[in-house]
């Protein structure tokens, strides 16, 4: 009896360890980058997303400042600090609004994808729907900016639909759930195209086929 009553516990023990371990790898990997509801159905279901590598088909977008490094020397450190955060805070909300994944920051630049960690079957849609209200956000923040005395801002977003490799990748030092693929380029190339061609939002005909 107490041999069975010693395993019990152990498997118990085991589990629940294994279960917080688990929560906890969810939390660091998809905390900052995902929907707070995208976390809990993780949470709720460990299958749901694969923390290793897979090739899926996705849509990337690639948002930048136009005319950010003029811009910025026009400012004080403290006015560019104030001016990037409220925009970043923006337009990461409408991207978790409509169910993206934040890939990263980079100065300016925002990356998100549709269609990972969990399925998204709208996630060209629902790529370009974020892109509309980006633009509109970036619009109504710009208007708060010139009554605050600061510039206005003008932004350029790429999008492109096609097979990707996602996942947990990086070194022992720094890991990030990212996307990499010759579609992911060509979603940073749109946004790049739209300053020559003066368009506020670039997408593909894979994204516009779905």
């Amino acid at each position: 009896i107490a041999l069975v009553l010693s395993l019990t516990l152990a498997n118990l023990a085991v589990g629940f360890f294994a279960s917080n371990r688990h929560r906890r790898q969810v939390q660091e990997l998809f905390g900052a980058y995902v929907p707070p509801a995208y976390v809990e159905r993780l949470l709720e279901d460990p299958k749901a997303a694969s923390m290793e590598g897979e090739q899926r088909t996705m849509t990337v977008l690639f948002a930048d400042i136009m005319g950010f490094t003029a811009l910025s020397e026009a400012l004080t450190t403290a006015e560019l600090k104030s001016l990037l955060n409220r925009y970043l805070t923006k337009v990461t909300e409408v991207i978790f609004e409509h169910q993206g994944t934040i890939d990263k920051y980079v100065g300016d630049m925002v990356m998100a994808f549709w269609n990972a960690p969990l399925d998204d079957a709208q996630h060209a849609q629902n790529g370009v729907l974020a892109a509309l209200a980006m633009q509109q956000q970036t619009a109504l923040l710009s208007e708060e900016f010139i009554k605050s005395g600061l510039p206005p801002l003008k932004i350029g977003i790429g999008l492109n639909t096609g097979p990707m490799n996602v996942g947990d990748m990086g070194s022992h030092y720094r890991r990030a759930y990212t996307v990499l693929g010759d579609a992911v380029n060509l979603g940073s190339r749109r946004e790049s195209s739209t300053r020559f061609y003066g368009a506020k939002i670039l997408f593909s005909d894979s994204t516009q086929a779905q």
